[in-house]
């Protein structure tokens, strides 16, 4: 079988599937339409997030098999026409999720300690104690949002600390050990911080807007280490204006490419954005939760192992 690579990925990947025999042939840097005429020569495809994988491109790719994806989500490939055309999806949430749960954890506790502002505080010259005395972890409702995998991380971090964790998801009896699955009222009702760990479908595009922030109880801490295109940003800067928010952590923006390798289309900076990079209550990172030496390894041996599984 033959396996055209488009994004580079860990060694392991490429010498795993040679040692399997595969042919392999990689192409980093052709544009969408040269893939696309000579797709049809191969039985499979690695990619990232390069470009999208739609119908156009499906339907040139007459021999395809499988799409590897090198990552936790299938928001670039149209999953169901794919799937209508015998195409196995293989993608690796199990690759990176402790990478994402340890972000996240860090996110938090960054915040909670202000870290950011105390590091600029000291850089300036200003030795300011008091004005950053932090808050503790313990005694908090944590709530995720999404009890996946990366969820199921993070909460499995947060047994260290007399919290109460609480998970909402699409799916029906996912709680376990380390978080009691509730109604999406009841973690509103009750979450102190809460982390979001959703792929990006259209029902969880814009999910995080104005209606949904003004119904939790309390006043929140906020985590975004899944897709940045299910938070409406101009509405999650005027929450932390107003104190709805107390303060984010952010892996992930709205205004990202769907490459991920980019922030933006042009260098236009939205205001909404420009507040939450002056804001020493916020933390962005740039869509690296799940970007670690180690989850570099796992991503790729996850995908082997599953190409492995249905074709070998």
């Amino acid at each position: 079988m033959k396996v055209l690579h488009l994004d580079t990925n860990h060694s392991l990947l490429i010498e795993q599937l040679n040692n399997l025999g595969f042919i392999n042939d990689e192409d980093y840097t052709s544009p969408k339409h040269k893939v696309e005429a000579i797709i049809k020569e191969y039985d499979g495809i690695i990619i990232r997030s390069r470009f999208k994988i739609d119908k156009q491109f499906l339907d040139k790719a007459s021999n395809l098999k499988f799409i590897g994806r090198v990552g936790a989500g299938l928001e670039n490939i149209d999953c169901n026409y794919a799937e209508s055309k015998g195409v196995k999806l293989l993608a690796a949430p199990e690759g990176n999720r402790n990478a994402v749960g340890e972000h996240a954890l860090g996110m938090i506790l960054s915040l909670f300690n202000n870290f950011k502002k105390a590091n600029k505080d000291v850089k300036k010259g200003k030795w300011s104690r008091e004005e950053n005395r932090g808050v503790e972890l313990d005694g908090k409702t944590v709530g995720i949002i999404g009890y996946g995998n990366t969820g199921k991380a993070f909460a499995k971090k947060l047994r260290g600390f007399d919290v109460k964790v609480l998970c909402h998801d699409i799916l029906d009896n996912v709680g376990n050990e380390n978080a009691q699955q509730v109604s999406l009222e009841e973690l509103q009702q009750n979450a102190d911080i809460l982390s979001l760990h959703v792929p990006e479908t259209p029902e969880t595009i814009g999910m995080i807007n104005k209606d949904f922030i003004n119904a939790f109880e309390k006043n929140f801490w906020f985590i975004n280490t899944a897709r940045g295109k299910s938070v409406v940003t101009a509405h999650l800067a005027e929450a932390l204006r107003e104190g709805k928010i107390k303060g984010a952590g952010l892996d992930v923006l709205e205004y990202e490419k769907t490459s991920f390798e980019d922030l933006f289309m042009d260098d236009v900076i939205p205001a909404p954005l420009r507040y939450l990079v002056k804001a020493n209550n916020v933390i962005i990172t740039p869509h690296v939760a799940g970007w670690t030496i180690e989850s570099k390894e796992k991503l790729a041996q996850t995908i082997v192992d599953k190409i492995k599984e249905h074709f070998c």
